[in-house]
């Protein structure tokens, strides 16, 4: 895991470094590797994981406040609630990635989380019951913690949550840190992780 020497003094993992792309830096100072709990902002992650298969963070990041336009601010009971015409009218958005599979499977996503809530379970608890233990980081795109992640959501009904697509959500969500070891944000991140409770 490399690190490059921002415009501040600060280093920062490499990947976040794109002189023509500020919102990479925001979003790893901000957001990557913090511990998230809120159903809300967990149920956005995974499904903009899921639009990002077999395109960029960049991309999708990009795009996110569009994304959260046209997908009701990702209000589960709301988006459950697509028919057809959103759809259709989600198709022809191009502030979004217009992929109907993936499109279908976020309303579908926020449909099975509905069925979870009614049993009486929380994605969060679901996720964090996957927490990484505390390790240094690793070049890697999957691992054992993501595949039974993905397992056990595709059991309850999610789609696009493989493997791949659960760990780069578990990196952002602060449920493994891969920060690199003289990232800046490395120790900010473990110190939001000691100050969280786990959801249950």
């Amino acid at each position: 895991m490399k690190t490059i020497q921002g415009d501040d003094g600060r280093a920062r993992c490499a990947w976040c470094e794109a002189a023509d792309f500020p919102l990479y830096r925001h979003y790893h100072d901000t957001e990557w590797g913090y511990p998230v709990a809120d159903e809300t902002r967990l149920f956005e992650k995974l499904c903009l994981e899921g639009f990002q298969s077999g395109l960029s963070w960049r991309t999708i990041l990009t795009k996110r406040e569009a994304f959260r336009v046209a997908f009701a601010g990702f209000d589960v009971a709301r988006v459950a609630a697509f028919d057809e015409a959103d759809i259709q009218r989600l198709l022809k958005d191009s502030g979004i990635v217009r992929h109907r599979g993936k499109i279908e499977a976020t309303i579908g996503n926020a449909q099975a989380l509905v069925a979870l809530h009614n049993s009486g379970r929380s994605l969060a608890a679901m996720v964090w019951d996957h927490e990484e233990a505390p390790a240094l980081p690793i070049v890697r795109s999957e691992s054992a913690a993501s595949q039974a992640l993905s397992k056990q959501l595709k059991k309850v009904g999610f789609r696009f949550v493989g493997p791949t697509t659960c760990y780069a959500f578990m990196q952002a969500m602060g449920l493994v840190n891969d920060h690199a070891p003289d990232c800046w944000a490395r120790e900010p991140a473990m110190r939001a992780r000691a100050a969280f409770q786990v959801p249950t």
